[in-house]
């Protein structure tokens, strides 16, 4: 059986939005990155751009975990000797709030003449008014995407959790090929 590889008229642009109130920065960029990428479709092609359209809302109130709103710097330079200019998160956050989460998702996107393509579909708006609704943008949850809370999710709907007491159970060691059932028998 040979493997198809899609054209690019064949590919299927879906758009899709995303609200960042109370998400962790890094781990939000994260799956903000995949669905760009086109990782979450079964047809994914490594050197096409695959991805959806993302339209991310309420930017300005993303959180950071530790110290980083006080710590976290961002580096910029004109290409002038001498002209290199840090900016920190705080700062950052009052002035424009639309950077923080582009600049965390533009670091997780591969740095090529793809990434600049992939980088267009990203829409980042600091509150929860945008101008896509004409694009019928559904919303999605980015807890379902995670494949770690997936997997508790119907170990714990199927199976209860009484039964498994004496079975020690790893969620980050579950192969690709693996399902539900085989970690219950470990």
């Amino acid at each position: 059986m040979k493997t198809k590889s899609l054209k690019a008229s064949e590919i299927n642009k879906e758009w899709y939005i995303a609200n960042a109130e109370g998400k962790t920065l890094g781990r939000f960029a994260s799956e903000i990155a995949k669905i760009l990428r086109g990782k979450h479709k079964p047809s994914f092609t490594p050197h096409m751009d695959m991805g959806d359209f993302v339209v991310v809302i309420n930017a300005e109130k993303i959180g950071v975990t530790g110290n980083k709103e006080s710590d976290k710097t961002y580096f910029k330079h004109s290409g002038y000797i001498g002209s290199t200019t840090f900016t920190k998160l705080d700062q950052m956050r009052r002035t424009k709030p639309e950077r923080i989460v582009e600049k965390a998702v533009w670091g997780m996107l591969p740095k090529n003449r793809l990434n600049r393509k992939i980088i267009k579909k990203l829409k980042v708006y600091s509150d929860d008014n945008h101008p896509h609704e004409a694009q019928n943008p559904e919303f999605v949850d980015l807890k379902k995407l995670n494949k770690k809370n997936l997997i508790a999710y119907y170990f714990s709907y199927f199976f209860r959790w009484s039964m498994f007491e004496n079975y020690a159970v790893s969620y980050t060691h579950l192969r690709a090929h693996e399902t539900v059932l085989d970690l219950v028998c470990r």
